[in-house]
């Protein structure tokens, strides 16, 4: 059984991958922290990466939608297309994780992919759309760095 990863665990850098045929990708082993893992894999609503989730950040986003303030229908619609388009998916005993085949065709994941860390999740890119969006944010995050003394 697949255990969760600790609120510890940061999930930090850009790495390399090669998907193999069967759509498994292997995770940092930093990442996994020496555990088998279960995350949660579901498309960013931009249809641009795969987001990857542990359990405890997947159950935050339900909380999030719930304080958003936003009419009960609208929460309720959120919540279910949240819900629907999300997979488990667990990192095996060699730090892979099998992608949903479904998820992986929509999103133009295969071959060689980019895993990027974003602190409590990580995504996974199609390395093409990654380097052109990583160029375009490059700018702003050089603003950001620059006005808060970075």
């Amino acid at each position: 059984m697949p255990t969760t990863l600790p609120n510890s665990i940061s999930y930090a850098g850009t790495f390399e991958r090669s998907m193999d045929s069967k759509k498994r990708v292997t995770i940092p082993a930093a990442w996994l922290n020496g555990e088998v893992v279960g995350f949660h894999a579901i498309p960013a609503p931009s249809g641009e990466y795969l987001m990857i989730m542990p359990p405890h950040e997947f159950d935050a986003w339900e909380e999030r939608i719930r304080a958003s303030g936003l009419p009960q229908d609208v929460q309720r619609k959120a919540i279910r297309q949240f819900y629907s388009q999300a997979r488990a998916v667990s990192a095996d005993s060699n730090g892979r994780i099998l992608l949903p085949e479904e998820q992986c065709e929509s999103l133009m994941l295969e071959g060689e992919v980019i895993l990027v860390g974003g602190r409590s999740r990580f995504e996974i890119w199609n390395t093409k759309r990654w380097a052109a969006v990583s160029a375009e944010e490059n700018n702003s995050y050089r603003q950001v760095a620059e006005l808060i003394g970075l």
